[in-house]
């Protein structure tokens, strides 16, 4: 299964970068997603521009400190788990995903798409928390 590990800095409190990732009730700033419906304290979906739904159940939550989650949908399962760490003038994310493509044909597209993925979802969380 492909795993994409990246580790960035944000230049505000663990407190807010913390703030932001986790509410889902606040996730306009994501360019990619239409909307999230909370399904309960543990199980979200979200629901792509284009429609397209992906299921994921929280796995662990430490407040400022870890978020972790499993994700699936119809082409592809995984985990992604965010390690929030208070750093020299701000904070210090480590992101780890894997994903885990469903359909043979679509394995070997899977690492470029993680890390697309992911790049724009932290180039998304870097926005938000310029404002």
């Amino acid at each position: 299964m492909p795993t994409s590990k990246v580790s960035v800095h944000f230049s505000c409190p663990v407190e807010r970068v913390w703030q932001v990732v986790t509410d889902l009730s606040n996730t306009a700033w994501r360019s990619d997603l239409k909307r999230v419906e909370v399904l309960d304290e543990s199980h979200f979906v979200e629901h792509t521009k284009s429609g397209y739904a992906t299921n994921f159940t929280v796995t662990a939550c430490e407040p400022l400190r870890r978020w972790a989650f499993t994700m699936e949908n119809g082409n592809m399962s995984g985990s992604w788990e965010g390690i929030f760490e208070t750093a020299e003038d701000g904070t210090r994310l480590h992101c780890t995903e894997t994903v885990n493509a469903k359909r043979w044909w679509m394995r070997p597209f899977a690492p470029g798409y993680l890390r697309r993925q992911q790049r724009l979802y932290l180039d998304d969380l870097r926005r938000e928390l310029q404002k």
